[in-house]
């Protein structure tokens, strides 16, 4: 019976250096980037999950045993809040322990808080990975302004996917030389080019029905081009709390018949889908709260369809997306723009299909995973004192 990388060691593939990887509990189909890390990472990896109700743990083992009576007897005492950052100081130094990291990767800037205080009593180097919501949703900002200011002075580096994700961090107080540009990178090998001037008029979408998605602007712009090109299709997949309200859209759109929800479907699925479209797209917008985008992996999944994608000039999309190259940008909450863009490829077999075979060579160039956990590995490995890289 095989076990999932998140439970085991992973045996350095080019090295025997150690990294511990803090995580918080998997369950979110999305991020498949945290297994990636954890699977690709050419190190011995040992990953611990962290969530504040049960603690830090590696599998089914707690790293601290009665961690959730200890916590509630914390509360007892002034000054609680002290008492349980110890006592989950003691849990992570214990997996740093056991695992003999050399460097600890924490996913997300929560995770990077709850294990700073470890890193910097055992001396082992903590690189710290922003993702999106932990450096945009304005509460969590609130809350954890003092945290991070503390974080960025013991972390050793500071990594985000997108370049605006780092000014709002380095406009936080992170160091300017501790940053550290690391987007998230796609396994080109699971997607097969499609040949998208062959395809039907096929729009794809692939994300969580959130406000940063903007599921409702895409649906409004594909049911502007559906009235004057009734042969287009829309798929979109995902769930979330905006799904509901999309359907209801789309009957009020009257495009419900031209429209696919499939809700959340396994990974493997997402290629198979890729390679019967015309075009991806996906409207990213700030949400209301602040919640942005790091840079989309279903983006750069597309682009490694070879599928030209019709997105927003957002966070880190113009990275990936270059406009008239491999797709088109449009402003955030331009529907008339994104409906002329979708348009044009529904209409444009020609344009689809040199767009998307430029999308798939600059995403194999520049967004392959293998590149991507290079980029994370070097950072990582510059950390560890006597560590010298080679190409």
């Amino acid at each position: 019976m095989s076990q999932s990388p998140a439970t085991i060691d992973a045996v350095g593939r080019r090295g025997e250096h150690r990294v511990l990887i803090v995580q918080p509990r998997l369950g979110v189909v999305s991020e498949t980037f945290l297994l990636a890390h954890a699977e690709r990472m050419p190190a011995r990896v040992s990953v611990v999950h962290f969530s504040g109700a049960h603690g830090p743990s590696m599998g089914d083992r707690r790293m601290l045993r009665a961690y959730r009576v200890r916590k509630l007897l914390c509360r007892v005492f002034p000054d609680s809040a002290k008492w349980e950052s110890r006592l989950r100081t003691r849990a992570f130094r214990t997996a740093i322990r056991r695992s003999r990291a050399q460097a600890v990767l924490a996913e997300f800037g929560k995770s990077g808080v709850a294990v700073m205080h470890a890193c910097r009593a055992e001396g082992v180097p903590l690189i710290v990975h922003f993702h999106g919501y932990d450096a945009s949703i304005k509460s969590v900002l609130a809350e954890y302004a003092d945290a991070y200011r503390e974080l960025f002075g013991i972390a050793a580096a500071i990594c985000a996917p997108s370049r605006p994700m780092l000014d709002r961090l380095r406009s936080l107080g992170a160091p300017l030389d501790r940053l550290a540009w690391t987007p998230c990178g796609v396994d080109c090998t699971r997607f097969k080019p499609a040949r998208a001037e062959a395809n039907d008029p096929i729009f794809v979408a692939v994300g969580r029905f959130v406000p940063k998605k903007a599921p409702h602007i895409t649906l409004r712009a594909f049911a502007a081009i559906h009235r004057q090109y009734p042969a287009a299709r829309m798929i979109m997949v995902g769930d979330g709390p905006l799904l509901g309200p999309c359907r209801d859209l789309a009957r009020a759109l009257g495009v419900d018949g031209a429209v696919e929800f499939l809700g959340s479907v396994k990974h493997q699925r997402v290629p198979e889908l890729m390679l019967t479209a015309r075009t991806f797209v996906q409207h990213s917008v700030v949400a209301p709260d602040g919640d942005r985008e790091g840079t989309p992996v279903s983006i750069a999944e597309a682009g490694a369809s070879a599928l030209p994608v019709v997105a927003t000039r957002h966070e880190g999309i113009p990275d990936i997306v270059l406009d008239g190259v491999t797709g088109f940008l449009v402003d955030e909450g331009d529907v008339d723009g994104m409906a002329d863009r979708m348009l044009q490829l529904a209409v444009n077999r020609q344009c689809a299909g040199w767009l998307g075979r430029a999308a798939r060579v600059r995403v194999e160039r520049e967004f392959s995973l293998e590149r991507c956990i290079d980029r994370l590995w070097s950072v990582i490995a510059t950390s560890i004192p006597g560590t010298h890289l080679t190409n």
